[in-house]
């Protein structure tokens, strides 16, 4: 295997597969949706919105299913979680970026609530019918903060600004991928955890901020990073690749802040490389959301 020109035509035949992708109504998620339904899995899109998520069932066709998920409430986390069987891969791809001070219906600030709570939530109360991996979508913005806030993750206690929320919540996805591939592996299970990111790509993730930036954020993304398609790879590549090291930050490597390129062993930020956050990340998030997560019990 030679991960510098990995593509997904390397994705082997995926019949008999199950995999279930959030925030698959459009995006990157629905890319990768359609590669994995055309390579033979079985595809649950997991979304917010599902007439979206169906009109983007219907064009990819195959074996591809839409499932009610709302990651900004956990009772629509808790449903959709109760209604899963086995499957084999979970791919927690759903995010928002940048977005006006808001709070979920569980009171969380809306960015970590959806990006890291919700993802958190979910992959909690699934690990048990979970037969292989889960993927975590991360970003190059989780180094463009200088710490997290443990003890203010829900920004109580200071002002809120749009862009720290943001890597803090990516930096909460990447460091809670570690944390369970660490878990994981000291249980002795066969379930994998993988972080990524996909680079920078032109998806409507940039045009949600609701300022004069969403008229210019996609065509700046196009120069500076590449397609979405080619920013799916890093999410396709962990989710099929048997020989995928977990313990590697899967992404682009080229451009500016590794904003394009193949899939390769991608560099991450000293913070998010701290083991004692991970664990207190792990703690608060069992707090915050009420829902208890162990691993191998």
């Amino acid at each position: 295997m030679s991960t510098n020109v990995w593509t997904p035509n390397d994705i082997a035949d995926l019949t008999g597969r199950r995999i279930v992708i959030t925030g698959a109504n459009g995006g990157l998620g629905s890319i990768a949706a359609r590669t994995l339904a055309h390579k033979g899995a079985t595809v649950v899109l997991a979304c917010r919105n599902t007439d979206s998520g169906r009109r983007v069932a219907e064009a990819i066709g195959g074996d591809v299913s839409v499932a009610q998920l709302d990651l900004a409430r956990l009772d629509s986390v808790r449903e959709f979680a109760a209604q899963q069987g086995e499957f084999d891969v979970l791919i927690n791809n759903a995010g928002l970026m940048n977005v006006p001070f808001s709070r979920t219906r569980d009171g969380f600030e809306t960015q970590f609530g959806v990006n890291h709570l919700g993802h958190f939530a979910l992959t909690a109360l699934v690990i048990d019918r979970l037969r292989d991996r889960v993927v975590t979508l991360s970003s190059i913005a989780h180094a463009h903060t200088p710490k997290l806030w443990v003890d203010d993750l829900n920004y109580e206690n200071r002002r809120y600004q749009r862009n720290l929320a943001y890597a803090q919540s990516k930096l909460a996805n990447l460091m809670f991928a570690r944390e369970l591939e660490r878990r994981l592996s000291g249980a002795g299970g066969r379930v994998r955890s993988y972080a990524v990111h996909p680079g920078v790509a032109a998806t409507d993730l940039f045009t949600r901020t609701e300022t004069v930036a969403d008229r210019f954020a996609k065509a700046g993304a196009r120069l500076w990073g590449h397609s979405p398609e080619s920013a799916a790879h890093s999410m396709l590549f962990a989710a099929t690749e048997p020989e995928a090291d977990p313990s590697v930050y899967w992404g682009p490597t080229r451009g500016i802040g590794q904003s394009r390129g193949p899939v390769a062993a991608a560099s991450s930020s000293r913070l998010s490389r701290d083991r004692a956050l991970w664990g207190q990340l792990w703690q608060q998030s069992e707090v915050m959301t009420g829902t208890p997560f162990r691993v191998g019990a």
